[in-house]
């Protein structure tokens, strides 16, 4: 029985902050109300500039290695919409609300948040503007541009739309059945969703996508379907039936997303990643070669005092490099570099990291435009000694249901 406690979500040793994160997101949105009118049209503007310098080719996108001398990301939104080429396509590739992955258990999972089964695909943002309708990858590439019966995404009768009736979806293309599946809304028909609870996005997800035509089979004026994405709450009948239940896809793990979170860029605790070899093809990363390597590989950025970190907002310091080192190797700042995990593993103190075992293995691929989030590193090392399983959040969702149950009965007693 011991080795069994020790997986029970409250028995994991802390490894993260990530619940205080949590918190510290919710109160930072309620307090920072920005232009979210103008957040979206930054975003369709900027994407069709770089759509307006002709196609692009899909298969070898352009490396995105982060800026030396200044960083994009960083920009007012009018200075981005004046951006082109490679620096625009940087600062698109930072608009994305991306999950962390998940390392430790929610407080309040069965009642806080919902979950899904992720399709496997590549995930992009779906932006439809004047008529026509295109997708970028997560580092700013192409992928399509077609025409879709989405508002203003075709230059047909009675879709044309005005010039303020665009969309952004974010989803994740499916290749087997070339379908545009749609995990989030950003903006509708010129309204933006960036400051909406995602209860009330999927909401309109469901509701709009249906009554647009979207989802139906392709045609001359609509040439990919987009399809939805079953949505549950996370209560144990819907982990389960996200878990195992069927799908109209293939899955890539579970994606977890806080009832009141807003649609946040760039990593966000409030929307997790999980996944086993259950739910997955690809649970532990691969190398170059599609094969599972020995030890763990990270990639993280090198900074200007040879400090490594991790793509997180403030970075999490991995370690540093040599200086000589740097220099007859020709490193720069910003370069992403990718690591092996040595026997000495990560070690963590009062949920920190405190040392990292990382032996240098060279430049990471050219077409990366981020390094590794910590999340995802302390992830992949869960996977590889002491995962965090479908039975611990089934059971932590059941002590949950328990400890309020117990709370209400004695209320009602007193």
């Amino acid at each position: 029985m011991a080795p069994r406690e020790l997986r029970r979500p409250f028995k994991r040793p802390a490894i993260s902050d990530q619940q205080k994160r949590r918190d510290l997101s919710l109160l930072r949105q309620s307090q920072n109300r920005h232009d979210a009118q103008s957040q979206a049209r930054c975003l369709v503007s900027t994407a069709l500039s770089l759509q307006s310098q002709g196609p692009e080719p899909t298969s070898e996108p352009e490396p995105l290695e982060p800026a030396p001398e200044h960083q994009t990301s960083n920009l007012d939104l009018r200075d981005a919409a004046k951006l082109r080429g490679i620096e625009a396509r940087r600062w698109f590739a930072t608009q994305l609300m991306l999950p962390e992955w998940m390392i430790d258990v929610p407080d309040r999972l069965s009642h806080d948040w919902y979950v899904f089964a992720r399709p496997a695909g590549k995930r992009c943002f779906v932006v439809s503007s004047n008529g026509t309708t295109f997708s970028r990858l997560r580092n700013g590439s192409l992928l399509h541009m077609f025409p879709s019966a989405l508002p203003s995404g075709a230059k047909a009768k009675g879709n044309s739309g005005s010039a303020q009736s665009y969309c952004i979806l974010d989803c994740v293309f499916h290749e087997s059945d070339q379908t545009y599946y749609v995990i989030d809304m950003v903006c509708w028909a010129g309204y933006s969703l960036y400051e909406c609870a995602a209860e009330f996005r999927f909401f309109w997800v469901n509701s709009k996508l249906v009554e647009s035509g979207a989802c139906d089979l392709p045609s001359f004026y609509h040439k990919y379907r987009f399809g939805l994405v079953p949505v549950y709450n996370c209560d144990q009948a819907g982990l389960h039936t996200a878990y195992s239940g069927p799908a109209p896809y293939a899955k890539d793990g579970l994606l977890f997303y806080n009832k009141h979170a807003h649609y946040q860029t760039g990593n966000t605790p409030l929307a997790l990643v999980w996944k086993d070899e259950n739910c997955s093809q690809y649970v532990i990363d691969t190398d170059n070669k599609g094969q599972v390597p020995n030890q763990q590989q990270v990639v993280l950025e090198l900074q200007d005092d040879v400090k490594l970190t991790t793509s997180d907002d403030p970075p999490v310091l991995f370690g540093c490099l040599d200086m000589d080192f740097a220099h007859k190797s020709g490193l720069q700042s910003g370069n992403l570099l990718r690591f092996a995990v040595g026997d000495g593993g990560l070690n963590f103190v009062d949920g920190k990291l405190e040392k990292a075992d990382l032996r240098y293995l060279g430049k990471a691929n050219r077409a990366r435009a981020f390094a590794d989030s910590y999340s995802k590193v302390v992830f992949q090392y869960m996977v590889r000694h002491s995962p965090l399983r479908i039975e611990d959040l089934l059971t932590c969702i059941s002590s949950s249901s328990e400890q309020e149950n117990g709370t209400s009965d004695m209320e009602m007693v007193g």
